[in-house]
């Protein structure tokens, strides 16, 4: 008997060395994992043109401009000149044409400025949206402003878009866009919204005409 317990023993060495054993990774089915049938798709990077800042889609489109002060917005309405301030110090240039309508109560703004000087040819800067509200000494722009110089970015476009104010002080006819800063190497660019410069043409009050003096009567002698 007891040479069969020392054969059963013997027997069971070789299974308990195995479980003791530290398990060896290379040994497992599992491991390493079995390749992929397909690599995993890989979605291509968007192009770095018309870059643009998004806008805020959770809010309602504007049907109507709200107008809180008529003064500024008559003032507004002879807007036609988009000034550069990167570039005024630059002779050579001149402003940008620039549109406001009024139609059905919205009121849209566009504008563009070419830069002709030598050394800035071929950079612009623009400005487009709807006005949503006008105020005293201020209006605000659901839109977009883009700035193009040749040194920044390549020479890409760079733009603020969303909700942009534009404000004008005391007695000043130009409008300064706030969020002016190129978002691209942090310029102030100073986009400036110019009035139309009109001639006075009031009429010119009647002045009196002067009373005629009356001769004295000739004496009768």
């Amino acid at each position: 008997m007891v040479r069969t317990f020392i054969v059963i023993l013997l027997g069971l060495l070789p299974t308990l060395a195995l479980a003791q054993a530290p398990a060896v990774q290379g040994s497992s089915q599992f491991y390493p994992a079995p390749p992929p049938l397909q690599a995993p798709t890989v979605d291509r990077g968007s192009p770095l043109s018309g870059l643009s800042s998004p806008l805020d889609g959770a809010r309602a489109t504007v049907v109507k401009t709200e107008i809180n002060s008529q003064a500024e917005a008559q003032m507004l309405a002879t807007a036609s000149r988009l000034v550069w301030g990167r570039y005024a110090r630059l002779k050579g240039n001149k402003p940008g044409e620039l549109r406001i309508s009024n139609a059905d109560e919205l009121w849209t703004i566009k504008g563009r400025v070419e830069m002709t000087a030598p050394g800035a040819e071929g950079d612009w800067a623009s400005v487009e949206g709807t006005i949503e509200r006008i105020s005293a000494n201020h209006f605000q722009l659901r839109g977009e402003a883009a700035f193009r110089v040749a040194k920044v970015q390549k020479g890409l476009p760079c733009k603020v878009a969303g909700t942009l104010n534009f404000r004008r002080g005391g007695k000043s006819q130009v409008w300064r866009l706030a969020e002016g800063d190129n978002p691209c190497d942090g310029a102030q660019e100073m986009l400036d919204i110019h009035m139309e410069k009109r001639a006075d043409t009031r009429p010119v009050p009647t002045q009196p005409l002067p009373t005629p003096v009356s001769s004295p009567a000739p004496s009768r002698g």
